[in-house]
């Protein structure tokens, strides 16, 4: 993260916001329960929030997940579009890089994905553009999570 600036608890800026809107969130979804409109309009309004080429990979995977995974339900995570489980879990969600300032956006999967492989697979993955090599992988990544 490019701002160094900690807290006494080693917190930059950045991640008190993200420890803030996680919050903020959890309040929200609690109210809205297993709400899949709730959640698209949640995830819509991150999307909307963001610009250039995070906003163009965000609105790409979500078109993405919600044409592959339609049983996952839309929600934000720390502000980030991300799609859950029956159970609530999150299983994926698109981190773009203007949140921590970071050199690139990532697609990422959490526990409840299946994407074990052996003793070692990945979990994140660093997107620079959006090419159809890009979206093969990721269509065959979502329905391999979900399964």
């Amino acid at each position: 993260m490019a701002d160094k600036t900690t807290t006494a608890a080693g917190l930059s800026k950045e991640e008190r916001d993200a420890v803030k809107q996680r919050t903020k969130e959890l309040r929200e979804q609690a109210k809205a329960g297993k709400n899949r409109e709730a959640g698209l309009k949640q995830v819509q309004e991150a999307i909307d929030k963001l610009d250039g080429l995070d906003k163009e990979l965000a609105e790409t995977y979500h078109k993405l997940v919600l044409e592959v995974a339609p049983d996952l339900v839309p929600k934000t995570f720390y502000g980030f579009p991300a799609y859950a489980n029956a159970q609530g879990k999150v299983v994926t969600f698109f981190q773009p890089a203007s949140k921590f300032k970071t050199r690139y956006a990532t697609i990422n999967f959490d526990e409840p994905a299946h994407l074990d492989d052996g003793d070692v697979w990945p979990v994140s993955f660093a997107v620079l553009a959006w090419t159809a090599d890009v979206e093969k992988k990721f269509r065959a990544l979502v329905a391999t999570a979900i399964s």
